[in-house]
């Protein structure tokens, strides 16, 4: 396993920031890391990466316990933090040169050449960091993550102000790294997550409440279904009630509707059948879908 999380508990005063948590992540996984404000998010990644100690627990990288062997943990750590430290008076070379050499690189200006390929730097290699957009910075928060090829990454919202074309941008960076290595990243955009990991860990007060690929999380929650639907024209209410697998069914509108009916039941050919009946027609039908957001609400909001 590439990270393994087992009974980490974290105190700060009297405050459980972490209760007993336990995960793993295995080697090519992009894995989603989401909770609300406050739930224990970048404390874990702290404690992954070795800045600060669990109370209780063990964590391992690479099969190293990052207590017993701090050191080349983060040799096998690349880790961006929410807030980016960089050092804006420098050049993007020139910072990319000096973390080279906090980790002792060999070949240093090959390696460097080859990571602002990667993050697309090369027209801004030259340039001082603090006169960067938002979305460069960042490629350089990356840059220096990767420099010493680390089997684990962590990024802490790594998209956090950027705007829709350095978002798309910079998430198709991290799909295009996470097929070599290990990707855990935290981020409030559930789209972000949808669209480029390969399972959803979320923790609400610091507790572990869902750990499952995006599909199943679904699957779980999805225990009704939800069809939109537009008649022509007006049709008898009470006889689309009477429609076998319907549940309920409210107003949306003039002539449409929001009909929740049995999961084991599709009833979109009945629903065309009835139409028939009532000598009218649909104009638009659509099957609702529970969203991650969806769920990630039910799950942080609800008593643990």
């Amino acid at each position: 396993m590439s990270i393994v999380v087992e009974n980490v508990t974290k105190l700060y005063g009297e405050q459980k920031a972490l209760d007993n948590v336990s995960f793993n992540i295995q080697p090519g996984e992009i894995v989603g890391f989401l909770g609300p404000n406050g739930a224990g998010k970048s404390t874990m990644m702290k404690i992954i990466t070795g800045f600060i100690p669990a109370n209780e627990g063990k964590t391992e990288v690479c099969n190293l316990d990052v207590t017993v062997h701090p050191l080349k943990t983060k040799h096998k750590i690349g880790y961006l933090a929410e807030q980016n430290p960089l050092y804006y008076d420098m050049y993007v070379r020139e910072y990319l040169s000096f973390i080279a050499g906090v980790f002792k690189l060999k070949n240093n200006k090959e390696i460097i050449n080859s990571i602002i390929k990667t993050v697309g730097l090369s027209l801004e290699q030259n340039k001082k960091i603090g006169a960067l957009s938002k979305g460069y910075k960042q490629r350089v928060g990356l840059a220096q993550a990767l420099l010493h090829d680390p089997e684990v990454l962590i990024l802490d919202e790594p998209t956090t102000g950027l705007d829709p074309n350095q978002l798309e941008e910079i998430r198709n960076l991290i799909k295009k790294i996470g097929s070599q290595k290990t990707v855990m990243l935290s981020t409030h955009i559930m789209q972000e997550v949808e669209a480029i990991c390969d399972r959803v860990i979320i923790i609400n007060k610091g507790k572990i409440v869902a750990n499952d690929k995006t599909e199943n999380l679904a699957n779980i929650f999805n225990k009704k279904t939800v069809i939109k639907i537009e008649f022509e024209s007006k049709i008898n209410e009470k006889q689309l009630r009477s429609i076998d697998g319907v549940l309920k069914i409210e107003h949306d509108g003039e002539n449409q509707y929001l009909i929740q009916s049995k999961t084991n039941i599709d009833i979109r050919n009945n629903l065309f059948q009835f139409a028939i009946d009532q000598n009218t027609s649909v104009l638009t039908l659509q099957k609702e879908e529970l969203k991650l957001e969806d769920i990630f609400k039910q799950l942080t909001t609800q008593e643990t």
